[in-house]
C-alpha cells in the first residue's frame, strides 16, 4: 500500500457544498442513497480529521458558484453546465453554495480557484498551488465520483501526481456510475483505490 508522507501529500476536498451534502441541498437527492449506504459523511469527516492530525494539507477544490448570466455567452456549454445553471446549483452567496459546516476552511488550508466544469485543474490555480507547496500525492474525496473526482484525478495523473481514490468517501447518482468510476475507469489512471479504513491506516502509518 502507498505511503502518504505529509510533506508531499494533499487531500483534495472536491465540491463539499451544502447543495451536495445537506438535507435540503439542491443536489442532495442525487447522492443521498449511495452516500448513506457507504457512510460517506462519516468517512469524509474521518479522512479530513486524520489528515489534519498527521499534518497532511487540506486543499478545497470548489465548483464554480452559479451567478446570473453564467453560460449566456458561451458557445458550447455542456448539458451538465446548463442543468446546473437551471437549478442554480451552488449559487453564490447562498447556503447551498457554502461549504458544509464540517468542511469549513481552516487556517493553513488552501482554496483553489473555482472550476467551471468537472476537473479541478483546467483554468484554475490548483496545479500551481500544489506545486508551490511541494505536493506530489493527491487523495481525492467528495463529489461526484464519475464527474469531478474522475476528471480531476485523470488530469492530475497526466500532470504527474500520484492519485488516490477512496471508494466510500464519494457518491454518485447510481450504483452503475459509482462502479464505473471506481472499478472500470479508476484503474486506468489512479495509483491507489482504497477504502476509508485503508487510507486512514496508511495516513497514520
Amino acid at each position: 500500500m502507498a505511503t502518504y508522507e505529509p510533506q508531499i501529500t494533499a487531500v483534495l476536498c472536491v465540491d463539499l457544498y451544502n447543495d451536495f451534502l445537506s438535507e435540503g441541498g439542491k443536489l442532495f437527492p442525487w447522492v443521498k442513497d449511495i452516500a448513506r449506504e457507504n457512510n460517506m459523511h462519516d468517512n469524509l469527516r474521518s479522512i479530513v480529521r486524520t489528515a489534519r492530525e498527521v499534518g497532511i494539507a487540506i486543499f478545497h477544490v470548489p465548483h464554480h458558484r452559479w451567478e446570473s448570466g453564467d453560460y449566456v455567452n458561451w458557445k458550447y456549454p455542456s448539458p451538465y453546465q446548463l442543468g446546473a445553471a437551471e437549478r442554480q446549483a451552488f449559487a453564490k452567496d447562498t447556503w447551498g453554495g457554502t461549504f458544509h459546516d464540517d468542511f469549513q476552511v481552516q487556517p493553513g488550508d488552501i482554496v483553489a480557484t473555482e472550476h467551471w466544469a468537472s476537473s479541478g485543474f483546467p483554468n484554475t490555480d490548483l496545479d500551481h498551488q500544489l506545486k508551490r507547496h511541494g505536493k506530489e500525492k493527491i487523495i481525492l474525496i467528495g463529489l461526484l465520483a464519475n464527474t469531478c473526482l474522475e476528471a480531476t484525478g485523470r488530469i492530475g495523473m497526466e500532470l504527474g501526481y500520484h492519485v488516490t481514490l477512496v471508494r466510500d468517501a464519494t457518491s454518485a447518482r447510481s450504483h452503475e456510475a459509482l462502479h464505473a468510476a471506481m472499478n472500470i475507469d479508476g484503474p486506468t489512471y489512479a495509483h491507489e483505490i482504497l477504502t476509508t479504513a485503508e487510507l486512514v491506516e496508511a495516513m497514520k502509518g
